[in-house]
């Protein structure tokens, strides 16, 4: 209700129901935002259990993505009330506080928008106004992606004195007579790949901005492109198995069986080399391999110049390896304690619970010595890890002559004691980390494109998938923005980059030269 305080009516009884209308209003406001704080602690509490379901019992579970969208909605659902009404958020008790908000990027291109007032008369005294100063504040804009078309012109140049015609070479284009820009390349590649949108949702959405472009001609584009790349994911892999420690994993990859109508299964390869946690001097990077199999012999041919030290998870084709004697493993403490939290989370097992909190000490001294030298690394595990891991073998045994032989713990503890040479290995080495979380975090894109229905057509189209993971799962481990450097180092490759400088294009360099440019 809105009351003009310089015209309040003068009659006793018209002043006694304009007091009587407030107080109404404000009965009513306040109901309203009791209701509205209830329903704020309502959804905070579905929240929490969603929250909950992600962590309980196998059974129980959600997916990690549609747990992600319930979030999502709640979250909008908050937000809703909280702007309808917020005195709620302010009132409402036991909130968290909101947390610090960064200021926006420095690189980001920054549209002044001036507001002014409507007259530089000061309303109070008639005086003219001067500018003292003014208030800056900033809102992060999206502008929509478009489409254009490049215009290649080159004028034509006649002699009269012999008739001869002169114009400059046509560029070199990345699909021989096609009409994509290493631009527009870049993007289906990275929307493919990385962001997981199918080619024909790509189709779909290019329609939507008014260019009609079949899926059938993406899928053109991208076995193009990937020619280009092939070299690049090659020296990739020279510079990943060239390093001392790689870690190493597969995972499945749906691939199209026109034969039977269906798709079949097929892996995926995944290497990676990360030398941040000790302070290695060398850039990370991972490169990936398709295989339609899992025999041994794939990861045979993958490492067949690599020595040193691999880190895996319990797969037995990788035992193979060590044959030749220069290669050894470092098993994975995530794996091992990933066994005993499925017992406990089934049968609430106090010896499962136990070994988690042995496991959970050793979690506590990796992560204050990350980033340390590898040999102040080794010493403190020495001092303080050694001791746990030493106690916790003659532990598990001992457990192990007093449970069943057939159960999921004994299951377990077995995991552990027949590895053990491997898991203990992380002691003596500085370099070695506790477990192989660096590959596992560069096989979780390629599940999250199994789930938005991707698929490769053909062991070819997964040699693909491969080669372009490759590339951005590198970039991102080095901080460069994948859409970006597919589209530069496709624009020098079609301009004659040199072979012998390839390197050059590796993510950690191209930076270096990206500013040149």
């Amino acid at each position: 209700m809105d009351i003009d305080l310089a015209a309040l009516p003068s009659d006793v009884d018209t002043l006694h129901q304009l007091v009587r209308d407030l107080a109404a209003q404000v009965a009513d406001d306040r109901s309203e935002l009791v209701q509205a704080q209830a329903e704020i602690e309502r959804l905070k509490l579905i929240i929490r259990r969603f929250q909950r379901a992600q962590f309980g019992r196998r059974s129980e579970q959600i997916d990690g993505n549609q747990l992600a969208l319930g979030l999502e909605d709640l979250d909008a659902n908050i937000a809703r009330l909280q702007a309808r009404h917020p005195a709620a958020s302010a009132h409402d008790v036991g909130s968290q506080p909101a947390p610090h908000r960064q200021g926006l990027p420095d690189h980001l291109p920054r549209e002044d928008v001036a507001i002014d007032i409507d007259d530089r008369v000061c309303p109070c005294c008639g005086s003219a106004l001067h500018v003292i100063g003014e208030t800056v504040s900033e809102m992060l804009d999206f502008v929509p992606a478009r489409l254009r078309v490049l215009r290649i012109r080159r004028p034509k140049y006649g002699c009269r004195a012999c008739g001869t015609i002169h114009r400059a070479a046509a560029p070199e284009r990345p699909i021989a007579k096609g009409m994509a820009s290493p631009g527009l390349l870049a993007h289906v590649l990275v929307s493919k790949y990385c962001d997981h949108t199918p080619l024909y949702r790509q189709s779909q959405i290019f329609a939507r901005h008014g260019v009609e472009i079949e899926r059938s001609t993406l899928a053109s584009w991208v076995g193009g492109a990937c020619w280009w790349l092939e070299p690049l994911q090659a020296r990739l892999a020279a510079h990943v198995f060239g390093s001392a420690k790689v870690f190493a994993d597969d995972t499945t990859i749906p691939v199209l069986d026109p034969g039977r109508g269906r798709t079949k299964t097929g892996r995926l390869w995944v290497y990676t080399r990360d030398d941040r946690p000790w302070s290695g001097p060398d850039p990370p990077a991972a490169v990936y391999f398709y295989s339609p199999d899992r025999k041994a012999e794939r990861p045979a041919s993958h490492l067949e110049a690599f020595r040193g030290v691999l880190q895996v998870d319990g797969y037995a084709g990788f035992e193979r390896l060590t044959e030749r004697g220069d290669i050894v493993l470092a098993a994975c403490w995530a794996h091992t304690r990933r066994k005993f939290f499925d017992v406990h989370e089934s049968t609430g097992s106090p010896i499962a619970a136990e070994a988690l909190r042995r496991v959970t000490e050793l979690y506590a001294i990796e992560k204050s010595i990350r980033g340390r030298t590898a040999e102040e690394r080794r010493s403190v595990r020495d001092t303080k890890s050694r001791p746990l891991v030493e106690a916790m073998r003659p532990w598990l045994e001992t457990q192990l002559g007093r449970i069943p032989g057939g159960g999921g713990l004994a299951e377990a503890i077995q995991y552990a004691l027949t590895r053990w040479s491997a898991l203990c290995r992380f002691l003596d080495d500085g370099r070695i980390e506790l477990d192989n979380n660096s590959v596992e975090r560069a096989i979780r894109p390629v599940a999250l494109g199994r789930k938005n229905h991707l698929f490769a057509g053909s062991d070819g189209g997964a040699e693909r998938w491969a080669t372009v993971c490759s590339l951005i799962a590198s970039a991102k481990l080095n901080d460069v923005e994948p859409s970006a450097y597919l589209k530069d180092i496709l624009q020098r490759m079609t301009e004659g980059h040199p072979m012998r400088r390839l390197d050059e294009l590796l993510p950690w360099n191209w930076s270096k030269i990206a500013v040149k440019r």
